[in-house]
């Protein structure tokens, strides 16, 4: 009997500088023993000092690409990215609706670039919101993206406000929630997790690094690779996040381009290989 390779699929923008994006999701993929397969939603011209232009892919496109990779491969998870537009937004839900099987599905809630430029109108927020987070296992927004998808005028900064605002996207659909602490003040990151009405924490010092490019991309995608292997929700939070954080210490060490460099996705490999 052949071995099976266990799947997890991206459908999300290409980021040609390798950090974060498409590109992010299959090195993570990779990395965690798992075999990356991807719809592209969006081209991007971008490196590390920021993106310069986004061209959206049209949903026949996205459609033709998803389609065929399920008819003809079974699909262990789904990780979804930026997805820039109401139109591919309503298509990505009708696909999902189409899979075999009930794969989990993390929803990356990428509102924004991490230059701030807007990927998302209000509009495409609100319907992401209606036929995204129910059909998601689990959505991952930082603070500021929880902040936008739940119209408060202040970012959350107590774990009794972070609690809270979980609890409304719940309301909202989602199935489950991850509220990303990376972006408060604090010398600890501090994720939330609710999940089967239980509230979860993590909390990890925080590394001192200019190569962040891609950190949320990397930690939705291995969230998705410990689930298609079959981990419990808390326990693939847990695990990516620990990843996530050698990914980060590993990349510290390195420079690429000028501006906010990548992780170093593929360290336990690297590592391994100088032995």
């Amino acid at each position: 009997m052949k071995k099976k390779f266990t799947t997890v699929l991206t459908i999300a923008g290409s980021d040609g500088s390798g950090g974060a994006g498409i590109q992010a999701d299959i090195k993570t993929f990779a990395a965690l023993e798992c075999y990356g397969l991807s719809v592209i939603t969006a081209l991007t011209a971008q490196n590390t000092k920021g993106i310069n232009a986004v061209y959206p892919v049209n949903e026949a496109s996205v459609s033709e690409q998803f389609r065929t990779i399920a008819s003809d491969i079974p699909i262990d998870a789904v990780k979804i990215g930026m997805l820039g537009s109401i139109g591919i937004i309503k298509t990505v839900a009708t696909l999902l609706k189409e899979l075999q099987g009930t794969p989990p599905v993390v929803l990356d809630t990428i509102l924004a670039s991490s230059g701030g430029i807007s990927l998302l109108s209000e509009e495409a927020i609100r319907l992401m919101k209606k036929e995204l987070f129910p059909l998601a296992s689990l959505i991952t927004p930082n603070l500021p993206e929880t902040a936008r998808l739940l119209g408060m005028r202040e970012v959350p900064a107590t774990r009794e406000s972070i609690e809270k605002a979980a609890m409304k996207l719940f309301e909202t659909g989602a199935t489950s929630v991850l509220v990303k602490g990376g972006h408060s003040e604090d010398d600890n990151c501090c994720d939330c997790l609710l999940h089967d009405n239980r509230f979860y924490w993590f909390s990890s010092k925080k590394i001192t690094t200019d190569n962040t490019h891609g950190t949320g991309c990397t930690l939705s995608s291995a969230i998705a690779a410990f689930m298609a292997r079959g981990e419990k929700m808390e326990s693939a939070v847990e695990k990516a996040k620990n990843y996530l954080n050698e990914a980060l210490l590993a990349g510290a060490a390195y420079r690429l381009g000028s501006g906010n460099g990548p992780l170093h996705h593929q360290c336990r490999q690297w590592e391994q290989g100088l032995r």
